[in-house]
């Protein structure tokens, strides 16, 4: 028997060392331009070990070889192609989609949520999924949320604005995160709360949890994307059960309630239920109608990162406070304090500063495709041979890399919301892409976007924001998978003494 298992070791031993061996040879054995890698870790030592944040690991990557077209690196075990070129990036998420339709994603976790949601979802699947909650995020649909969002936005900057002394510094993404807490409870499945008064609801404190990918959320989510086999035979989750199931349960709950009751409210999950027996639309079940709220409950999360940056950069750039509040007293003063959702969307100051904002530290720093089909790529460098990518390889697109290219912004490390400023070029091109390009970009922008709007100008109307002895200067990025300082967004929030009059009357009636 003990020969037995020394020959079964030795076996498996060689084939160990002949599947690494030939997936870390791939690059090489095709004459490919890529990082060399390190073995288990791949191209990901100083990421993996917490040696570099993933900002500075995928800066890394994408300066390895400033003049190509594209390279090689590893990610762990998997080879995967970083693209670099906007014209070849747009080929593949536009032109190109039907090779490349479906990205990674959740797929091969064992979280109900996030395998059914719109981001992981492939195939027919996600086309059906897409396709009946596009209507949702029309720009008239966006309106109707445009009240609730605001009646939270006012909240939000009038809490700030009566803050004591000893409580006005403050980390922002934590008061952020309070803000779209309670716009997506209200818009995504109607529950109306007050985070900031209330910072201990289950609503907040689980969403919280369920949303923060460091420590050892990181090892599980590089382990399932690596090994998914084995973390669906060891039930590895990146979401505890009883989060998962109390957003399960809020949905069914809700769900049986309106049904039972024939209540309506104007939000996603009653545009889900409205859907249930019309011709045509596919049906959604209790699992999957769970999986899209918490979809967008993750995205409104993520959505408290953009506040939070510009409110830095807000806070440390004195001239753009001083412009954004003059552009939002005027509106105040034409709109008598009642402000609308056209007049919001007329601010193209502040749709400057929060297209700055989106381009330095997008949301999502990086996205990926899966080649479903043979596709050709060009030569990385002139005079190199083009190269045919099979089925299954994975191209990564590095937006935050690509956003802090000097040949494609001017000065890329800079705030300056100005080069937004009547150059529609910007957002209308493959080099500016907060959102993804193509049909697989993100459903909810213009939601998100307005989002940002309404809390950025409520909350200017109301305070100044200046920088403490916690601000960082300049950002260190945090060692996990999200585009965070390393110490927090510590921002002074002081009431302004010039409210303009028309806020003020406006909150007394």
């Amino acid at each position: 028997m003990e020969y037995w298992s020394v020959f079964l070791s030795i076996v498996i031993g060689a084939f160990s060392i002949f599947y690494f061996f030939r997936k870390f040879n791939f690059f090489k054995r095709n004459g490919l331009i890529h990082v060399p890698p390190v073995p288990i870790f791949g191209s990901m030592t100083s990421f993996t070990l917490g040696r570099a944040s993933f900002v500075d690991f995928s800066q890394k990557i994408y300066n390895f070889n400033p003049d190509a077209k594209y390279c090689g690196f590893y990610a762990a075990t998997s080879p995967m192609f970083l693209l670099r070129d906007p014209d070849l990036i747009k080929s593949i998420l536009v032109k190109n989609f039907e090779a490349f339709p479906n990205r990674k994603g959740f797929s091969d976790v064992n979280d109900l949520l996030l395998t059914k949601n719109l981001l992981s979802l492939r195939g027919e699947k996600w086309r059906n999924v897409r396709a009946l909650l596009s209507p949702f995020f029309t720009s008239s649909k966006t309106k109707m949320m445009f009240t609730l969002m605001s009646e939270c936005a006012k909240d939000f900057g009038k809490f700030l604005s009566t803050l004591s002394e000893d409580k006005c510094k403050m980390n922002m993404k934590d008061a952020f995160s309070k803000y779209t807490n309670d716009v997506i409870a209200t818009c995504a499945y109607g529950i109306k709360i007050n985070s900031m008064k209330d910072p201990t609801n289950k609503f907040y404190v689980y969403g919280k949890k369920s949303t923060d990918f460091s420590g050892s959320t990181v090892f599980k989510f590089f382990f399932l994307r690596t090994f998914p086999t084995l973390g669906k035979i060891f039930k590895i989750k990146l979401i505890n059960d009883y989060i998962s199931n109390f957003f399960k349960d809020i949905v069914e709950t809700t769900i049986a309630t309106r049904d039972a009751e024939h209540i309506t409210h104007p939000n996603v999950l009653q545009f889900m239920m409205d859907s249930r027996g019309k011709e045509g639309s596919r049906e959604m079940d209790i699992d999957e109608m769970s999986a899209q709220a918490f979809a967008f409950f993750i995205g409104g999360f993520n959505t408290s990162s953009t506040m939070s940056f510009a409110a830095h950069e807000i806070a440390a750039n004195p001239e753009v406070q001083v412009k954004l509040q003059q552009e939002i007293d005027k509106v105040l003063e034409e709109s008598n304090g009642e402000v609308s959702y056209e007049s919001i969307n007329r601010l193209e100051y502040l749709d400057a500063v929060i297209s700055e904002a989106l381009r330095l530290y997008p949301s999502i720093p990086f996205t990926e495709r899966i080649c479903e089909k043979s596709y050709e790529l060009p030569p990385a460098l002139p005079g190199e041979k083009s190269f045919v990518v099979k089925k299954d390889m994975i191209f990564c697109i590095p937006i935050y890399g690509i956003h802090h290219d000097n040949k494609y912004y001017d000065n890329p490390d800079k705030f300056y919301p100005e080069r937004f400023l009547n150059n529609k070029i910007h957002l209308n091109c493959s080099y500016y892409m907060p959102f993804g390009l193509g049909p697989r970009m993100c459903i909810a922008s213009k939601f998100a976007i307005l989002q940002v709007k309404v809390v950025l100008f409520y909350l200017l109307a109301h305070c100044n924001l200046k920088p403490c002895a916690k601000t960082p200067s300049p950002l260190k990025f945090a060692k996990n998978l999200s585009l965070m300082p390393k110490n927090g967004f510590w921002l002074n929030i002081q009431r302004r003494k010039d409210v303009h009059p028309a806020l003020k009357s406006a909150i007394n009636c």
